[in-house]
This record gives structure tokens, sequence and C-alpha cells, in this order.
């Protein structure tokens, strides 16, 4: 099990063709790739040793090499994210790495802290982030992954749906913090990452398109930490104009 001292390694999977925004990891925001804010962030977290990107694609590799960011390039097919960083890890040294979504981009490290700190004290293999939901348009989008967790703070289950569904909810009643927002960002054991990547997908993962389903479904308890930090979430071109102003208001290092 890992302890305080453990190095971490951050692995960003960027993948090029994305079926609602393609070349995404390559896009300009705010004079930057998306992926340079992606790395930079990361980097910015003092309990972080080692940032890598592994991508597929050569526009992206060379996109990083250009700001001076460390890539991988795998050719192989991987199924998801996570199927990726295993790939990448076994040419890596450390027994701990992070999955940090090539478009998640973290406003504060702090964020990053909340999920490697009780991790590293803790004796769980598989961890992640959720953060309070408030937003009714947020709660009914399927683009925004929602947690069920249980009161130890395990993964009970991932949804794309609102879940928990509240029967006798009136319209115009507020959800009363019973909802979250699940974040791009995992943390794994290098044994527990390894038995991930050889399970069979899942059919509730395939049908979710949520790879941490098949964890689960699996017997893999997944640790939920929560995090009162803010990310940027890029999952469309409508997404840019309002990451923009809210980059140009937060230096590297600095929103809560």
């Amino acid at each position: 099990m890992p302890d305080q001292h453990s190095a971490v390694t951050v692995v960003i999977p960027a993948r090029y063709a994305s079926s609602r925004f393609p070349g995404k990891p390559v896009v300009q925001l705010a004079g930057k790739p998306l992926i340079r804010h992606v790395y930079e962030r990361a980097q910015g977290c003092a309990r972080v040793e080692r940032v890598v990107v592994a991508t597929d694609d050569h526009r992206i590799a060379e996109a990083v090499k250009a700001f001076g960011g460390e890539v991988i390039v795998t050719v192989d097919p991987y199924r998801t994210g996570t199927d990726r960083v295993a790939g990448v890890a076994r040419h890596l040294p450390g027994e701990i790495f992070v999955n940090l979504q090539g478009d998640e981009i973290v406003l504060n490290p702090d964020l990053i802290g909340d999920l490697v700190g009780p991790f590293l004290a803790g004796g769980t293999g598989m961890g992640t982030l959720k953060r309070a939901l408030t937003s009714e348009e947020e709660l009914g989008n399927p683009g925004i992954v929602k947690v069920v967790t249980d009161r130890s703070g395990q993964a009970l289950y991932f949804s794309r749906a609102a879940v928990p569904h509240i029967r006798d909810r009136r319209p115009d009643e507020p959800s009363g913090g019973r909802h979250f927002v699940h974040l791009g960002i995992y943390i794994y054991t290098r044994d527990t990452l390894n038995r991930f990547t050889a399970l069979p997908t899942g059919a509730l993962e395939d049908a979710e398109k949520l790879e941490q389903l098949r964890a689960l479904e699996h017997g893999i308890p997944i640790r939920v930490w929560e995090t009162r930090h803010q990310s940027l979430r890029i999952d469309a071109p409508a997404d840019l104009k309002e990451a923009e102003r809210v980059l140009e208001g937060c230096p590297v290092g600095g929103l809560s």
C-alpha cells in the first residue's frame, strides 16, 4: 500500500478523434492549446512528481513537445482513457498513478491535493473526486456525470442520469445538496490499475459509456472524496468562450 511519501505520476490521456469535438486537445484557448492548460495546472500540485501526456496522435504529441511537456505516443487501440494510462504506466517507474482527463482544467492545484492526500493516507486501491452539484441545468445534462456514494464515501454508482431520483420532489424544489458531479480524475495503485485493465468491458460500462463502472461491476471499490475546488470541463466548442473568460481571471495556481 502507498504511504505519504510515495511518488505520484499524473498521466493525461488525450485523443484527437472526439465524436463531439475533434481535435479538442490542440484547440487554442486563451492563447494556449487546451492540453497545455491541463498539463501546466497538474504540474502546479506539490504532491505530483511527474506529468506525462499519453496520446495516439502526432499533432497532440507535437503540441506538447512545443511547450516542453513530456509525451508518450501509444499506438495500441485502447478501450478507454484508463486503459491508455495503464499502457503508459508499464513503461514508467512508481506505484501511484493519477488519470487526469485531457479536457479537465484544474483551476486550483489543491483540487489534485484533495485526491492525492487522502489516497496516500488511506488503504484503498482506486479513488476519485466529487463536487456538490447545484445547477438544475447540469443535473439534467447527460454530459455531466453524477455519483452516488455510501456514508463512508464508497461509490455506489456513477450515471449520466440525475441520480438519486427524488420521487416526491416538486418542480420548483431545490435538490437540497443530494446530487454530486463526478470529476474527470482518478488515482490508482499500479496493482489496481493493472487489475482494472485486465477486465472485460462491463454491461453497465457499455450502456453509460463510463469506464469507472467496469470497476464497480467487477467488485473493485472506488473511494470518493469531496472537493470544493473548481475545474473547467471542455465538452464542446460552445464551452470555449466561457472557459476563456474564467481562465483570464485565474492564473496558474489560482482559483478556489
